[in-house]
């Protein structure tokens, strides 16, 4: 969820805004809480809200507003992203079905890790993740593969936003941050270690198109007790190599 200073005077600007009041843990709105996050009056926030309604951004609940399928159908139609997560998908599989951990395919979105898709089951550990979620970049496996190896501009955004604390062994300080990202350098894999959830550890590898950019991340993320993320790690880095041989080839292709 993004705060704005003032409202923009465009309606279509108004109308994402609406969308965009959505944080990551939020089911439902309503249209107080709409209007409160976005500064619109409430008025306007429920003729928007009426229109959104009716072309499906939003659904009514019992108590309020929830995001609507037209967004999801919407987003399925983002071509790569979508072509990354149907290439990905087998190979996501082939690691739940080796680990029956939970798998997640994420990519680098202005300062966190935007997860794409994930693969879970009964015997995964409840984790907090979720496709369409996002977490702070600096404390995720997969946001330490992007920050590492990805462009500089992506590690001063990051520290220029802050380094926020979501538990105990989140990192907040910016030399330690730049000193664990030179470990995953070393070893071409990120590690998290409780760092973005109390209890859950995960490893993750890189993704790279035809010139060798990192476009996207394989993690897999568990028990703290159970994942030995060193054992895990060759894995992880099969599974994004065969992956990332695929993505170079489609990459390549002249458009």
């Amino acid at each position: 969820m993004n705060e704005v200073p003032d409202p923009p005077k465009s309606v279509l600007a108004r109308g994402l805004l609406l969308l965009d009041a959505f944080g990551p843990a939020d089911v439902e709105l309503t249209l107080a809480q709409l209007s409160a996050r976005t500064r619109l009056p409430k008025p306007t926030a429920h003729r928007l809200v009426a229109e959104l309604v009716s072309w499906g951004g939003l659904e009514r609940t019992e108590s309020g507003y929830r995001l609507g399928m037209a967004l999801f159908v919407l987003g399925q139609r983002v071509p790569r992203q979508r072509g990354l997560r149907e290439a990905a998908l087998p190979y996501l599989e082939d690691l739940y079905e080796a680990t029956h951990e939970n798998i997640h395919l994420t990519v680098f979105d202005a300062t966190d890790t935007l997860f794409l898709e994930k693969v879970t089951g009964r015997r995964s550990m409840p984790i907090v993740s979720r496709v369409g979620g996002r977490l702070p970049a600096h404390c995720t496996a997969s946001g330490k593969v992007f920050l590492a190896l990805g462009p500089p501009a992506y590690l001063r955004s990051v520290i220029a936003e802050g380094l926020p604390r979501l538990t105990a062994k989140t990192i907040i300080m910016p030399g330690m941050l730049r000193q664990d990202l030179a470990r995953t350098l070393d070893r071409g894999y990120g590690i998290n270690r409780e760092e973005s959830e109390t209890g859950v550890v995960a490893v993750a590898a890189p993704i790279h198109d035809h010139r060798r950019r990192v476009i996207a991340a394989i993690s897999i993320a568990g028990s703290a007790h159970r994942l030995d993320l060193e054992r895990l790690a060759p894995a992880v880095r099969t599974a994004a190599l065969a992956l990332s041989r695929e993505m170079a080839r489609e990459t390549a292709r002249p458009r």
